[in-house]
């Protein structure tokens, strides 16, 4: 597998890597962490070819199929959104290509010799899921949160973030050896993310990938690789695991580096005694050297492990009234409507995390009720006493990038003195003439920072948090969980972030695609356990898409005939198979959409039942699961009825 060797990489007076080495296991998922600006991202660049080191080398194997999530999208994409995914496959590509230009020379010239080489080509085709790339693709797509109806758009008419999930189909279809991923979850939604998580739990290839998901970490990771100080460690097991050896670790270090020091000391009082007297200057010399050799080990201890972390806690919230926020057939929306009809009641100290698919209108929810943007139509009414605060996923919308981090936070409350203003900044790593810097220039994380800074003045009781961990490193983001699990006030939540989500919410609110929403009591696990129960579905649960991307192609070997050998009866019966297995797909399509009638029909029952009545409770439940398996069955005959028509065609 890849090997790192003797890698040196240095930007002016900052060295990311000193003759740097290591060679990465085969099969196992790795991932790297460090603190920020250790050069993680540098190292995957250069692992890519997308950067290079200044002396070392990348050595891999002649035929690694080297896969990495590209930094933009691809500028000129195929007309189709899933044939820009297909294309993806290069490997598979490359054979199509092949085989197309084989069948065309056994129509114009064919010879046994030819026959041969097509079966060649073919027979590596099928085993390679040729005869499946479409149905993977699909899956795969589906499982990244596109929907069918998107197959047939213009890529180009998607935004960037999408574009990103687009690319991440197309490197996860192309089946790599060895994949790179920096961040994969940044442009991903809750559902999408568990799909991606349990993708990768079955990647059979090497997987490096950079994260500041903790969760993602610990359920992904076989072994933690550390940059730091350029030094690569590596660590078996996950991030938790990893932290528990290399605190373990330091400990040691710290006990040796302190006994080093005492012999130093020792050492160093010996010379200075008797370096001027002839009897010992021999002696002396020799501690002179040791005492060299001593500090030059003293350097090799990885004890600096002090990094910049924020500090703060929320102030005590004013009390509001008990019931904090009524929503009642609200419908949002911008040019359209997102999602209708929706109800919800907060009560005083909930901490609810609102969770669901992209692009159904979870931030256009927090944004409504800040009153950011209008409502469609319906209603919502603060309760009596609430003081609302509210912390944007892109901070621009509530910050004003011509003025400096100073006058932003001044400007978020009206009489902070400038000298509060400069030392609660201080607390966000915002020293000296960092507070004169606009806004406009700062990086993610710091408009995050600013942001949190503004959020504390505001002395809110009711916070609106829209993705707040997205650009914070891993210990800002729990230094922040642990500041809202201690506020005494009221939060409503957008993240996808389920370590930051468990560690605060006190319920979650899940909003589906086909218009239905519930609040549950209880963390993610009591949401996935509670839904099934009251018929609602459970959106985090990796759907039949995941199946579907892993599907094998073993059905859809084609007939092989020679094309000179196809008679006229022959090809008569291939139509005729045709139309019998178009028939068949009709069929089902009919018995799909009646079947999906009826699971909605009971779902919509089960909504209306009274809850304490567990007997007719069950026995819904049981014609929901039966009618759930019937439609099961009746996508997978589907499927195999549609490779069976695509092997003909």
């Amino acid at each position: 597998m890849i090997r790192i060797e003797n890698l040196c990489k240095a930007y002016a007076a900052k060295v990311l890597f000193q003759n740097t080495t290591y060679h990465f296991p085969e099969a196992e998922r790795v991932a790297l962490v460090g603190p920020n600006g250790a050069g993680k991202s540098t190292l995957l660049n250069i692992i890519c070819g997308i950067d290079e080191a200044d002396t070392g080398q990348i050595v891999k194997p002649a035929k690694v199929n080297l896969g990495y999530l590209p930094q933009e999208p691809n500028a000129n994409p195929k007309p189709t959104l899933l044939e820009e995914c297909v294309d993806g496959a290069i490997k598979l590509r490359e054979l199509k290509r092949l085989l197309d230009n084989i069948l065309e020379q056994m129509e114009n010239n064919y010879s046994e010799e030819v026959h041969k080489k097509y079966e060649k080509i073919e027979n590596d085709f099928r085993e390679a899921g040729g005869y499946a790339l479409e149905a993977r693709a699909k899956g795969i797509l589906l499982g990244l949160g596109f929907r069918d109806f998107q197959f047939i758009k213009n890529p180009k008419e998607l935004s960037g973030g999408w574009r990103m999930r687009l690319e991440l189909a197309r490197v996860f279809l192309n089946d790599p050896d060895f994949l790179v991923l920096d961040e994969p979850t940044n442009h991903l939604d809750l559902p999408s993310l568990i799909w991606v998580e349990k993708f990768l739990q079955s990647f059979q290839g090497t997987l490096l990938f950079v994260s500041h998901d903790r969760s993602l970490l610990n359920r992904l990771s076989t072994v933690t690789l550390h940059l730091n100080n350029g030094k690569l460690t590596p660590y078996k097991g996950n991030f938790d695991s990893f932290l528990e050896q290399r605190e373990h670790r330091l400990e040691l270090e710290a006990a040796q580096a302190d006994r080093l020091k005492k012999r130093m000391e020792e050492v160093q009082r010996f010379v200075d005694r008797f370096k001027a007297k002839a009897s010992k200057a021999k002696q002396a010399q020799s501690r002179v050297k040791m005492l060299a050799r001593m500090k030059e080990l003293e350097g090799t201890f990885d004890l600096d492990n002090a990094v910049d972390e924020i500090s703060f806690s929320l102030p005590k919230a004013i009390a509001s009234g008990r019931e904090v926020l009524t929503v009642e057939k609200l419908s949002i929306g911008y040019e359209s409507v997102l999602s209708k009809d929706i109800h919800l009641k907060v009560a005083r100290g909930q901490k609810i995390a609102i969770i669901g698919p992209n692009g159904i209108g979870k931030s256009t929810l927090l944004k409504t009720i800040s009153s950011i943007i209008r409502p469609f139509d319906g209603n919502f009414e603060l309760g009596h006493n609430v003081s609302l605060a509210f912390f944007a996923q892109d901070q621009l919308d509530v910050l004003d990038e011509k003025l400096t981090v100073l006058e932003n936070v001044m400007r978020s409350s009206g009489n902070v003195s400038e000298r509060r203003a400069r030392s609660l900044l201080g607390s966000f790593l915002f020293k000296r003439d960092d507070v004169f810097k606009p806004v406009k220039v700062l990086s993610g994380g710091e408009k995050s920072r600013v942001g949190l800074a503004c959020l504390l003045l505001q002395e809110a009781n009711f916070l609106l948090l829209d993705e707040p961990t997205n650009h914070l490193d891993m210990s800002s983001a729990e230094i922040l969980a642990q500041a809202i699990d201690e506020y005494d006030g009221t939060v409503l939540f957008v993240s996808h972030d389920r370590n930051f989500i468990d560690s605060i919410c006190t319920h979650v609110f899940a909003m589906t695609n086909d218009g239905r929403f519930a609040l549950f009591e209880g963390k993610l696990e009591d949401y996935e356990r509670l839904a099934p129960l009251s018929g609602f579905p459970d959106i985090l649960s990796p759907d039949k898409s995941l199946e579907i991307a892993k599907i094998s192609d073993e059905y859809t070997k084609p007939i092989q005939l020679k094309p000179a050998e196809i008679s006229r009866e022959q090809q008569q019966e291939h139509r005729k198979e045709k139309q019998r297995l178009e028939k068949i797909k009709e069929k089902i399509d009919f018995d799909i959409s009646q079947l999906a009638l009826k699971v909605k029909d009971i779902e919509t029952l089960m909504e209306a039942v009274d809850h304490s009545d567990y007997l007719r409770l069950a026995e819904l439940n049981k014609s929901h699961e039966d009618l759930k398996l019937q439609l099961s069955h009746a996508e997978e005959e589907w499927l195999e009825i549609e490779e069976q028509l695509n092997a003909i065609k």
